[in-house]
């Protein structure tokens, strides 16, 4: 049995308002066409940056450099551009030259300019099979745009079709349009100069050492390219050219070991439009140093090419042991002949 005033207590405790943890979950239960965000141009970028630089610490920092020497790389690698030089400015500015063919300019499709949207919108470039590249590293279209998004100030210039063409930006937005600022004369090809904005790096300080080891194997990767990093705030400068290409990169690999043989081991294959590049050195340590690269980008987490290598390098080794010990295993008949002399 119950009498009323249980009833009654029950009612107040059934119309007690739901709080704490409860209350949330009722809160947040609310999902509908409302709740569906949709973000304009590069503001996904900075929402995430993570997503497409990796992390927001001194490697992301770098990663803005990659993406900006990466495009002066394909420059080179088309066969366009034969210098590139990279400085570290005293204000914490960095800038990327080159002499290869400049950022197109001119009315685009979508009724901006050429050089705007490929700094502004997201998988817009000449790397998707349209003839402008035949191999590209970097992020297809993202590169640039992403280095925009995260920068609190950049500029670009553009010296091509006769003149100097420029735009700035603040956090990935035009603040001027695409100009003429002077004649071209004998100058050629792309300047980029950026600052990465505070409010999305933990450091924003670029490392001298880390840029010129990447700008080494770049240049190693990128035979007869001249790559200069110059750094302002120490008044501090290294060049790198290479004509030996890979077997330069691994005699410097090599350089404080105690290698079997003088020469590195080299070859080359085209097939189709794909070419391979092989250079190889053994030295007296017990631990081995592969380095695999991918249109000039240095794939540390290995893939297909270093699996194939791996066995081809082992089957090729296994077959040559199996040709010398058979040369050298005397037959039956060469044992009965040594037999009847004796």
């Amino acid at each position: 049995m119950t009498d009323v005033g249980d009833r009654e207590a029950a009612a107040k405790t059934t119309a007690r308002p739901a709080t704490g943890r409860k209350a949330k979950a009722a809160a947040g239960s609310e999902y509908g066409a409302a709740n569906i965000q949709v973000l304009e141009g590069l503001e996904a970028v900075r929402r995430r940056p993570g997503m497409y630089i990796g992390s927001t610490d001194v490697r992301g920092l770098h990663h803005l450099v990659w993406e900006v020497v990466d495009n002066s790389i394909d420059e080179a690698m088309a066969g366009h551009a034969t210098t590139i030089l990279v400085t570290i400015h005293t204000d914490g500015k960095m800038s990327v030259r080159d002499d290869g063919r400049g950022v197109p300019v001119g009315r685009h499709a979508t009724g901006k300019d050429a050089l705007e949207v490929v700094h502004t919108v997201l998988h817009a470039g000449g790397k998707f099979g349209g003839g402008g590249y035949k191999v590209s590293g970097g992020l297809h279209g993202v590169g640039i745009s992403v280095v925009n998004a995260l920068s609190s100030w950049l500029r670009v210039e553009s010296a091509r079709d006769g003149g100097v063409w420029s735009q700035e930006y603040v956090r990935g937005k035009p603040t001027t349009k695409v100009e003429k600022v002077g004649p071209q004369g004998h100058r050629r090809g792309t300047l980029t100069i950026f600052e990465p904005d505070a409010q999305m790096f933990e450091s924003t300080d670029f490392s001298f050492d880390t840029i010129s080891q990447r700008l080494r194997e770049s240049a190693y990767l990128t035979k007869g390219v001249w790559i200069t990093l110059k750094d302002e705030r120490v008044d501090r400068e290294r060049s790198f050219y290479f004509e030996g290409g890979l077997v330069s990169f691994v005699r410097h690999l090599n350089r404080n070991k105690e290698t079997l043989h003088s020469r590195p081991i080299y070859c080359e294959r085209k097939d189709g439009s794909t070419t391979i590049e092989v250079a190889l050195q053994y030295n007296d340590s017990y631990a081995e140093n592969v380095l695999a690269f991918a249109n000039n980008i240095n794939t540390v987490d290995g893939g297909t090419h270093i699996t194939g290598f791996r066995r081809a390098l082992t089957r090729s080794l296994n077959d040559w042991a199996k040709r010398q010990a058979s040369s050298r295993t005397p037959t039956a008949a060469s044992r009965a002949r040594t037999s009847a002399r004796a």
